[in-house]
């Protein structure tokens, strides 16, 4: 009897631990369904499939339109979205290039609708190793001048990213993170405000005057983490009017983004 039960026990855990693994990993069937929509509503620049280790998702390459190149941008988008969101995505991605930066909009791991946001936090290693394969694509662009964009929680998880001890780290020359979100009492994988206080890497935190509560009640911590962090170049700024998705302030961003660009991508 005691052998029916361990083996009934050890079945069981199995079983929950396959469940529980489950839910570590971003939705295939959400990410292929945004992928078959973008895909066939493409406009500006061209799908490309990436692959890191197993995992295949789907990044947006648009190339420079100057004679010649200032770099690369990988662009990240929020929680729950895709690589060609109409807000904040898809008009960086789409115009940059005409400033002489290329772009690599990519898919980010996602949950389903229904999910809360700390179910978010195994994830952030998956993102991880996507923006590595995204550097290694605009490395093999011959784009030595690489920036990373960050919108919402695509921020927090380039910040994450930033504040780890990943190889491709030292590629970044720059970082903009649009709408930082830091929330109350954070899983150690989403505390944002501890990473950003390890920081090195030129810093834009962006935000509007009619954002979030999680951004716009966290400014001055946000700024005392990286002084903290002995930040050798960062900057807050804040643009009037704007919500969280800088809806009709679009020129207003990718104005802003390109100067931040310029200013610190230069060695």
């Amino acid at each position: 009897m005691n052998n029916i039960k361990f083996i009934a026990f050890t079945l069981l855990a199995l079983y929950l631990g396959l469940n529980l693994s489950s839910g570590l990993a971003s939705s295939k069937e959400k990410e292929k369904r945004w992928a078959e929509q973008i895909i066939d509503g493409l406009v500006v620049g061209e799908a490309q499939w990436l692959e890191a280790g197993s995992d295949k998702y789907l990044g947006i390459y648009a190339e420079y339109t100057t004679d010649k190149p200032k770099g690369g941008v990988i662009i990240l988008h929020g929680i729950g979205v895709h690589p060609d969101w109409p807000d904040v995505i898809n008009p960086l991605r789409s115009e940059l290039p005409d400033a002489g930066w290329s772009t690599l909009s990519i898919q980010l791991p996602i949950l389903g609708n229904e999910a809360e946001l700390k179910e978010y936090a195994p994830l952030f290693k998956e993102a991880h190793a996507r923006i590595n394969r995204a550097v290694a694509f605009l490395k093999d662009k011959k784009l030595s001048t690489i920036a990373i964009v960050g919108h919402s929680l695509g921020s927090s998880m380039a910040i994450s990213y930033l504040a780890s001890s990943d190889s491709s780290v030292k590629d970044i020359r720059t970082f903009i993170g649009i709408g930082i979100p830091i929330r109350d009492k954070p899983v150690a994988e989403m505390d944002t405000l501890a990473q950003l206080a390890k920081v090195k890497t030129p810093l834009l935190d962006l935000y509007g005057s009619q954002d979030i509560e999680s951004v716009l009640n966290t400014v001055d911590a946000r700024k005392a983490a990286l002084r903290s962090a002995g930040n050798p170049m960062f900057r807050q700024d804040m643009v009037p009017g704007a919500n969280h998705f800088f809806r009709g302030l679009s020129p207003d961003l990718i104005r802003r983004v390109r100067s931040w660009l310029d200013r610190t991508s230069k060695k």
